[in-house]
């Protein structure tokens, strides 16, 4: 079979058929030979197919250097091609060089990429070339491509590249065949001992593929569901959900109308995506100043959804910035203190603490050898702005880069992804627990959750049942995609209940199990309440000021303002107090709900809507926050802050006049009920007596159980009944 100037040749061990195919200079009658071998084989019934596959093979595994002697008709294309070459190859030495020293390569590799696809499209059948090609995917968001290049740089040229072992080996760790990739890496450490710069990444990737063998043959108890909703053909990176897992937001190379970059990607712009019945909504880019015409990258949504910690570029480097959201748009972001965003270095992956103004974040020093670490800075009170810095996170530091990180609302867990530790490859998310002396050694979450890809980003919902990360992993659908991790919690034990012993007695008696009702998924004690302060009548959005009171104690803990276009807000309660809350807005009557939490309780969701009433005559107002003995008229202390708020409000309009009332169920007779109201009544309005309210702006009445606002069948329906209100009689 003629190849341009050159035939085929073929040797023919005629006892088992084995078949040597080569390239060379042969003449028409050893091509006459060759067709008198090809006719032996096909009358001993060898697999036609099997002989085309080697055909085929031959012909194009041949090693084609980049010689003019290889291309005498094309010296145009061959010029342009080793220009693209040498172009690509200045691209990855800079490349390399900052890999070896676990410093940032930037766009390099991609840069060389795009100059090896140009030759690569000329000659694809050059073993030095794929081997590029191959390193240049395996240092990108696509990985897995590089594995058929470096497959084929093997065929081409065995001796491409002194690195093709240890490349080999990482083809075979992203396929999980972790024993070929071990003997890969063990090839490439013994032959190549000038592979100093490599010797850490060798004995990293050894260490991988040892726990991954043990990983991913004991999967953990979930679910990874890739979010196709949600993510594009581009990388998509940086989930992070709100308490109440209802809204997302993220970062993405989606088209975005921008200019492109010199490898043709657009710039990170965050999107917000939310949840509905159906599933997750289509992304939106966030409204407002907050995206620039540089990568805006998405690190941490506060808990509420209130504000955003992000890294962009700034003056030349990289810094942390935060946004709040103003109603339905997100503010300019300001860049964090000089303390955080010093000017030696590139700071990036902010993430907020539970007391909600400690950061956490990581840190790149360009003659740092260990790539980025960990670092936390607070304020020395909520009210000043000094920032001063913290000391490196050193139970999550590795010799590799490390971060982003992640702190759950309870204070209690911080997941980090690193490139370090006992990993599978890539980055790997990890947690460490919180102790008396700061934080415990990072553990991986194992396998599917992590895996040889880059897996990286976490954020996780109250009731930590739903996590939220971004990976590279293969079959998605392009670069990095966003994950859905489902936590299935504890394995059900069977409990032995019965056995049926009414077999033969040869055999064991049959047991007969069941199995456990209830299953503790990660048990977080907190209540999420959450939902939108509006008009009664108008139905419209309210901004309005909520103030949280530990009631036993009557001391204000956190107060804060809903959204303004929305009249959303979202809070978390830690179990173990009792708590008022007052909604209030300016034109309105006061609201206020009252939690009790006791210790233990399990997670739990409140979302309510709070309807505002104008202050006009007739305007009604429950007091849930007014508490008597049992049967009793004294008021007990617990009131105090909701009886507070009333004298505020009575002070602040100073025509109003209001009716206190009293309510019972209808346990017990009507006049019981009629004179217990009745002096409840009272003790409201002679507490505002005291607090210097004149005596003609309120008046008390008992209504006993003859005005209830739900049923009286049941407890939750008795307990609404039994209130005290109060009514605008004049203003």
């Amino acid at each position: 079979v003629p190849i341009g100037k050159k035939h085929l040749s073929l040797v023919l061990k005629q006892e088992n058929h084995f078949i040597a195919l080569t390239a060379a200079n042969n003449t028409a009658e050893q091509l006459d030979h060759i067709t008198l071998k090809f006719t032996i084989l096909i009358m001993k019934n060898i697999n036609i197919l099997t002989l085309f596959l080697l055909l085929n093979s031959v012909v194009f595994s041949q090693n084609i250097e980049f010689k003019s002697a290889n291309f005498k008709d094309k010296k145009e294309e061959l010029k342009k091609a080793e220009q693209a070459i040498d172009k690509g190859n200045d691209f990855l030495k800079i490349a390399n060089e900052a890999l070896f020293n676990t410093q940032s390569y930037g766009l390099n590799f991609k840069l060389a990429l795009k100059e090896f696809m140009v030759a690569q499209n000329f000659n694809p059948n050059n073993g030095d070339l794929n081997f590029k090609i191959a390193v240049c995917y395996f240092n990108s968001n696509d990985p897995f491509k590089g594995i058929s290049f470096v497959k084929r740089a093997r065929v081409l040229d065995p001796k491409c590249s002194p690195f093709l072992a240890f490349y080999e080996g990482r083809a075979a760790q992203l396929e999980g065949k972790y024993d070929e990739a071990i003997k890969s890496f063990k090839f490439f450490e013994t032959e190549y001992k000038k592979a100093d710069n490599f010797g850490k990444f060798v004995t990293a990737h050894l260490k991988e593929c040892a726990f991954a063998k043990t990983a991913s043959a004991k999967p953990e108890r979930v679910w990874i569901d890739n979010l196709d909703a949600v993510n594009s053909a581009q990388d998509d990176i940086s989930p992070s959900i709100s308490t109440d897992g209802g809204d997302m937001v993220f970062s993405s190379t989606r088209s975005n109308g921008h200019t492109t970059n010199e490898v043709g990607d657009y710039d990170y712009d965050i999107y917000s995506v939310s949840k509905t019945d159906q599933g997750w909504a289509s992304p939106k880019k966030l409204e407002g100043a907050i995206n620039g015409n540089t990568d805006d990258v998405a690190n941490n949504l506060y808990y509420d959804g209130t504000k955003m910690l992000m890294h962009k570029v700034s003056e030349g480097q990289t810094d942390i910035f935060e946004s709040k959201l103003v109603g339905a748009t997100w503010s300019k972001p300001e860049g964090m203190h000089p303390n955080i965003n010093t000017a030696k270095a590139n700071e990036t992956y902010g993430a907020y603490n539970n007391d909600g103004y400690k950061i956490y974040f990581s840190r790149a020093n360009d003659n740092n050898a260990n790539g980025t670490e960990l670092f936390f800075s607070a304020m020395t009170s909520k009210m000043l702005k000094d920032y001063k810095i913290g000391t490196v996170v050193s139970a999550a530091c590795s010799k590799f880069d490390d971060g982003p990180v992640y702190v759950t609302i309870d204070g209690e867990l911080m997941y980090v992804a690193s490139k370090g530790h006992d990993g599978l490859g890539g980055y790997d998310i990890f947690v460490c627990k919180k102790t008396s002396t700061g934080w415990g050694p990072p553990v991986n979450l194992g396998y599917p959750i992590n895996t040889p890809y880059d897996d990286f980003f976490f954020a996780a919902t109250a009731n930590n049942k739903y996590a939220y990360i971004s990976s590279n992993r293969a079959g998605g659908k392009g670069g990095f995609d966003l994950y859905q991790v489902t936590f299935w919690g504890p394995e059900k034990k069977p409990v032995i209940s019965t056995e049926d012993y009414l077999l033969g007695s040869n055999a064991q008696p049959m047991k007969d199990q069941s199995i456990e009702a209830t299953v503790a998924i990660n048990k977080v004690s907190l209540t999420v309440f959450k939902g939108s302060t509006i008009d009664a009548l108008t139905r419209k959005p309210v901004e309005a000021s909520i103030e949280i009171y530990d009631n036993t104690s009557g001391k204000l803990i956190e107060s804060f303002t809903t959204n303004s276009a929305s009249g959303k807000f979202l809070i978390t309660l830690t179990a173990g107090k009792n708590y008022g809350i007052a909604v209030k807005a300016t034109g309105y009557l006061f609201h206020s709900e009252n939690f009790d939490i006791p210790n233990g309780s399990e997670y739990n969701m409140v979302n309510k809507i709070i309807e505002l009433k104008n202050i006009a005559i007739g305007s009604k107002i429950a007091l849930r926050n007014v508490f008597f003995d049992l049967a009793k008229a004294n008021l007990r202390p617990e009131s105090n802050s909701e009886l507070d708020r009333l004298v505020k409000l009575m002070n602040e309009v100073p025509k109003l006049k209001v009716e206190i009332s009293g309510h019972t169920d209808n346990t017990g007779s009507a006049v019981s009920n009629e004179s217990l109201s009745q002096l409840r009544a009272d003790a409201v309005v002679n507490y505002l007596t005291s607090k210097g309210v004149a005596k003609d702006r309120s008046v008390a009445k008992g209504y006993g159980s003859t005005k209830p606002v739900s049923t009286n069948d049941n407890e939750t329906g008795r307990q609404l009944n039994r209130r005290t209100e109060f009514e605008i009689k004049g203003n």
